[in-house]
């Protein structure tokens, strides 16, 4: 419900959920702070996608596929505003953490002639979030599974195919 309308009130937030706004408050003092636990949620869902992933030790074609899935069940179910989220830093640094490790593993993939070398700094490690963003929005009606194999598909081959 964030996701669709940032400044949702706690009332509509508790409605939505099936409960009284009291409920909600009796949890979270204020909205800033129902806020911070949902985006330490979303925070702990990526590390678990991450560690699930297995990015140093896995092989890469598996891992990049188990990270995309995961990441998209991620974001399926903590679709929240990143802008938002990432203006505390504490947030952002944490986050960051994760975009280093995934950059390290796309580094690896890269050297493991997955990736193609000699491309802009951090192009694939920008153009693989947006991918998942966009095989969300677009093909919402895709199982994890099957969206990872049009994001990987897309990441590791382009959509050309016409010789010339």
């Amino acid at each position: 419900m964030l996701a669709a309308d940032p400044g949702a009130s706690i009332a509509a937030i508790a409605a939505e959920a099936g409960v009284d706004r009291r409920t909600v408050y009796r949890r979270f003092d204020s909205r800033e702070q129902l806020l911070e636990a949902i985006y330490e949620a979303r925070l702990e869902a990526i590390g678990r996608a991450i560690e699930g992933a297995r990015l140093r030790e896995a092989p890469v074609p598996v891992a990049l596929h188990r990270y995309v899935e995961n990441i998209i069940v991620v974001n399926r179910k903590w679709p929240v505003d990143l802008s938002r989220m990432l203006g505390d830093d504490a947030v952002r640094r944490r986050r960051d953490a994760y975009v280093d490790e995934v950059d390290a593993f796309l580094e690896r993939a890269t050297e493991e002639g997955l990736l193609r070398p000699g491309l802009p700094g951090r192009w694939a490690g920008a153009l693989l979030p947006e991918l998942v963003n966009l095989v969300n929005r677009e093909q919402p009606g895709l199982s994890p599974g099957q969206a990872a194999d049009v994001v990987v598909e897309t990441l590791l081959h382009g959509i050309g195919g016409a010789s010339r």
